[in-house]
């Protein structure tokens, strides 16, 4: 009498657990299969055979092509949030280095977006997401000399760091000048210092 009571329970969970699983895995296709393609020629078909399921499985996990790139990009925005979420507050040089690991492994990426958000519909949202946690990362990196900063002078300065801690300015040092990995740290750095100096 108490075997299915007991036994209910566990294949629930594992039941649940199969299903995040399927769900994860399902994220990591739409992820790769987003990276490698145009957004505007992305499949559900596609992303359904690399995560060795059926579309219907995506759909029913997700609900279409829209939610399942709403989804995968809430992760991925989660794991660049805890990426650029090591730097600490008060050294430049440190969260340079941060800032430059986080554009090492995404920056090809970053720019993939940027080039297709005019012309893919709801890109534009997630890209103007990735803008807002950007400009609240320099905030929050350089608080130390925004501080005593009030009103204008203090929009123009944060949107000066802003723009020198861009995707495009690594892209400016690193690939088009050539700059390694370490002159492209030190660059940003000094770029960045003059901007942090206290009024």
């Amino acid at each position: 009498m108490e075997v299915g009571p007991q036994r209910r329970p566990y294949r629930m969970g594992a039941r649940a657990s199969a299903a995040a699983a399927t769900g994860e895995r399902v994220l990591d296709a739409a992820t790769e299969v987003f990276w490698e393609t145009p957004s505007d020629q992305i499949s559900l078909d596609e992303v359904a055979r690399r995560a060795g399921v059926s579309v219907q499985t995506v759909i029913r996990h997700f609900g279409g092509k829209d939610g399942l790139f709403a989804a995968a990009s809430a992760r991925e925005a989660g794991r660049v949030r805890a990426q650029r979420d090591e730097a600490p507050v008060g050294d430049t040089v440190a969260a340079i280095r941060v800032l430059v690991e986080h554009y090492e492994n995404t920056a090809d990426q970053v720019l993939k977006m940027l080039a297709e958000e005019q012309r893919v519909p709801g890109l534009r949202e997630i890209v103007d997401r990735g803008r807002a946690m950007h400009r609240d990362w320099c905030a929050r990196v350089f608080s130390h000399a925004l501080a005593d900063r009030g009103g204008v002078e203090r929009r123009r300065r944060l949107a000066q760091l802003v723009a020198v801690c861009d995707v495009y300015t690594w892209k400016l040092l690193r690939r088009d000048a050539g700059l390694s990995r370490r002159q492209t740290e030190l660059a940003l750095v000094e770029l960045v210092q003059p901007l942090l100096e206290v009024p």
